[in-house]
């Protein structure tokens, strides 16, 4: 009997519209944060994988010392489950034919790569081939510009030292192609199993061994800690977020995920808080009637608890039901925008905040008000008088908002993103309340009619507090909203001002003095203008204050800066991407002092006034440090951790010169015809990282656009919930105009006026606070250059004024078309 009790209970609230609100809320918020969740990881794990190719693998061990590293390593790592390759990269002159030319060697395992493809011809005429795997031994790839500077043809045999090998085939691209020295010369691959028989290699050889490793991230991780402890200041361990190259675009997109992620936690709470507010307030006559009926507060208390869990229960399992079928769905549409097969995983951790988001928000917003009403007599409450007050209520706002940025922070684990997020917000309903204020003030007077505005503005001040209650719900979506969006847009617009059209995609490097302007003007010519050319000199950092630096500084574990030789330069103008944060710029005529790079001046704990010691061959320059600045390392120029002012110590020492340049795909032949007349000056080209980063952007705006998609419609749920929770009571005020001879259309368009004022203010407020939280954003999280973005939000508050006119339309509908009598009744 207690069964069957339990079980038509449960048909009867089935029955009632507030329960299947607050299903539905807590199944579209559960869904929609698992989803976002889901597809945050898995985008995560996708765009990591694609980074990885940057390195041929997921982490790289690099040995400088110009000694292998030992097998027990290797074995180690074998029997941890993960793959493991080798590379030996060093500089050395092959012949073919009459002509000698200097290359960058590099010999590969069978294994590489273990991330990416290389990508390869055949021959000059053939199309170009995506392969797993490199040449095979007695084989050799070569550059394409190779072909005409050693006057060779593929099949033709080439000389690396005492051994003869083929050339079978044209190396157009590797994955993990960086900027290493080594690849300063044009490139030639072979197979590692070659290189003892060419003898190039010798005692005291400059020769970089690179072992590359792949597997879990888990396993990755546990081998590093094992092998930290015997690995020597020449040894460096390195992912793809340790590469300038590539780390701050991965930082950005993943915090933008982090962001939308947090938003849609919000976003779902607000949702949830909406609809189960509503219900907890519709059980006044339940709780009333138990009351009368002798059940006692506790005994009410833990019934709403079983229930309230019950349902939190089924809303869980049934947003979950909805989300992986919409999650394999983006998984599918990521695999197509990429071109390539997506692994489909389900990581459990991701579904965690899901769940605890509509557990919360339920107990946080429906269990508060249901507390309250068991201590309240029962004929208070049957007279409609639930003993609650403004006053009352603040412990329940409290309770919601602590719950709510509890989830946020526990999802994103960023304080910077909660306290943004917070401070909006706080803006926001401190508005809210000045608004408010003024709102009553100014419509208290106006006197109803046959006008529809002035219905509509009646009809706001009548409903002041549902109207208020509503514009800061709306206005709080819309925040949210606008906030993604304006991230968004921040973030794609900085990428794409990073990396334009017209982005240098060639080095020019160990440029002699005397031939500067030769060389300046060889490009003029071509109308390939250089970028800035900079001076370059080698030298260590050796003393600090005096002291040398390995003594003065007690934090260098891991500075590379200190291993080996520095770029140094002087300048007379600070270049367009640096930005000075401590001191002064040189002034014209000075020739004291050094500029340092602000994130290595940071690891050193370095200040201003400091003096730095360099060691130049036998020759040592000391300078006091008069700026600190920042350097923007991914714009593809020239950059340098330490500039010098013209006519100081630096200038006396030898020096090569430096620059970069942009230059088509389809004048590539200049750089033989360049290399044939300047053969000392070392090309780079990295025309294929290039792309490759601009692959990846492409991939994470791909993801930015469908995650931005969820969230929006998140915040159209939240409004129509919102609307929702006074259907009731507008209806029965529509009913009434209808007996009391009001037109249909003055209701439509009174009604609809009313929702786009609503609409219009939450809007303006909705977005001044999402700019706020995007000034705070910008900085502490996107490190980037607050700036308004007018076309953005202005369209915001016309957007939310035309959707809520279109939800009042929705609510008018019963009242349209049924007869007042009857939805009079309906509605008792």
């Amino acid at each position: 009997m207690a069964a069957s009790d339990k079980l038509m209970s449960i048909r009867r609230d089935w029955r009632e519209r507030d329960v299947r609100v607050v299903l539905a809320a807590l199944m579209i918020a559960v869904a929609t944060v698992a989803t976002i969740a889901l597809f945050a990881s898995q985008l995560q794990r996708t765009l990591v994988t694609s980074a990885s190719s940057f390195l041929a693998a997921d982490r790289q061990l690099e040995a400088e010392n110009g000694r292998p590293v030992p097998e027990a390593w290797l074995s180690e790592a074998r029997s941890r489950q993960l793959e493991t390759g080798q590379m030996v990269e060093f500089s050395t002159m092959v012949s073919g034919a009459d002509s000698f030319q200097l290359v960058a060697l590099k010999a590969v395992s069978n294994e590489y790569p273990l991330r990416g493809q290389i990508e390869y011809q055949r021959d000059e005429d053939q199309p170009r081939e995506l392969v797993s795997q490199g040449p095979a031994p007695g084989e050799v790839w070569i550059n394409p510009r190779l072909l005409r500077l050693l006057d060779i043809e593929v099949g033709d045999t080439l000389e690396v030292g005492n051994l003869e090998l083929t050339v079978s085939g044209l190396l157009v691209r590797e994955p993990d192609g960086g900027f290493r020295l080594s690849a300063l010369a044009p490139r030639v691959m072979m197979h590692v199993d070659d290189v003892p028989a060419t003898g190039v290699i010798q005692e005291g050889s400059r020769v970089e061994y690179i072992y590359l490793f792949a597997g879990e991230e888990a396993a990755l991780e546990s081998y590093h800690q094992w092998l930290q402890p015997q690995l020597e200041p020449s040894h460096e361990w390195e992912g793809v977020r340790d590469g300038e190259t590539f780390s701050r675009s991965l930082q950005r997109a993943e915090s933008f995920l982090l962001l939308g992620g947090s938003l849609a936690v919000m976003l779902a709470a607000v949702a949830v808080a909406v609809a189960s507010r509503q219900y907890a307030l519709s059980q006044r006559d339940t709780v009333a009637l138990l009351k009368t009926l002798g059940v006692r507060s506790r005994g009410i208390g833990t019934l709403y608890l079983k229930r309230l869990g019950l349902w939190g229960v089924a809303g869980a399992v049934g947003g979950l039901v909805i989300a992986l079928p919409l999650y394999w769905l983006l998984s599918k549409l990521l695999s197509d925008v990429l071109e390539r097969s997506v692994d489909y995983k389900l990581d459990p951790a991701a579904l965690v905040p899901a769940l605890l988001t509509a557990l919360v928000a339920l107990f946080a917003f429906a269990y508060p008000p249901i507390r309250r009403l068991r201590n309240v007599p029962a004929m208070r409450v049957l007279r409609s008088q639930p003993g609650e007050s403004g006053r009352e209520a603040v412990p329940d706002l409290v309770i919601a908002v602590l719950a709510v940025f509890g989830l946020v922070w526990m999802y994103a684990g960023e304080v910077s993103l909660v306290l943004a997020l917070l401070g909006g917000l706080g803006l926001l309903l401190g508005t809210l309340a000045l608004l408010g204020w003024i709102m009553v003030l100014s419509l208290r007077r106006i006197r109803g009619g046959g006008n529809a505005w002035r219905l509509a503005l009646v009809g706001l001040y009548r409903h002041r507090r549902a109207s208020l209650s509503q514009m800061a719900v709306f206005a709080m979506t819309l925040m949210l909203a606008a906030t993604l969006i304006l991230v968004r847009t921040s973030l794609l617009a900085d990428w794409q001002a990073q990396l334009p059209d017209d982005t240098p995609n060639h080095f020019l490097i160990n440029i002699a003095p005397d031939t500067v302007e030769e060389i300046d003007d060889f490009w003029q010519q071509r109308g390939q203008p250089l970028d800035t050319l900079y001076p370059m000199v080698r030298g260590r950092f050796t003393e600090l204050n005096g002291d040398p630096v390995r003594e003065a500084v007690t934090k260098d574990e891991g500075v590379g800066a200190l291993n080996r030789e520095l770029n140094l330069t002087w300048m007379e103008s600070l270049p367009d991407d640096n930005e000075i944060v401590e001191g002064e710029w040189f002034a014209p005529g000075d020739t004291a002092g050094v500029s340092v790079e602000a994130e290595l001046a940071g690891k050193l704990g370095l200040r201003l006034g400091d003096q730095l010691t360099f060691t130049i061959g036998s020759e040592k320059v000391t300078e006091p440090i008069t700026s600190i600045r920042t350097v923007q390392w991914d714009s593809m120029k020239p950059n340098f951790y330490m500039a010098f002012p013209p006519g100081g110590g630096l200038e006396e020492m030898p020096a090569t010169w430096i620059t970069s340049f942009f230059l088509p795909g389809d004048n590539k032949s200049a750089l033989n015809e360049f290399s044939r007349r300047y053969p000392t000056v070392s090309v780079l080209e990295i025309d294929h990282i290039i792309q490759r980063i601009q692959d990846i952007v492409k991939q994470v705006t791909q993801a930015i656009e469908a995650i931005l998609a969820l969230i929006l419609a998140a915040a159209l749920v939240v409004m129509a919930a919102v609307v929702s929770a006074t259907l009731r009571d507008r209806q029965r005020e529509g009913a009434l105009l209808r007996t009391l001879g009001g037109r249909q259309s003055l209701l439509v368009r009174s009604t609809m006026l009313e929702f786009a004022l609503l609409g219009l203010f939450a809007g303006i407020l909705g977005v001044a606070a999402a700019e706020a939280a995007v000034w705070a954003l910008q900085f502490r999280m996107f490190e980037g250059q607050f700036q308004w973005h007018w076309t953005v939000v202005l369209p915001i508050p016309v957007f939310s004024a035309v959707v809520l006119a279109l939800f009042g339309r929705w609510q008018l509908r019963p009242v349209l078309s049924v007869s007042p009598m009857l939805l009079l009744r309906r509605l008792e």
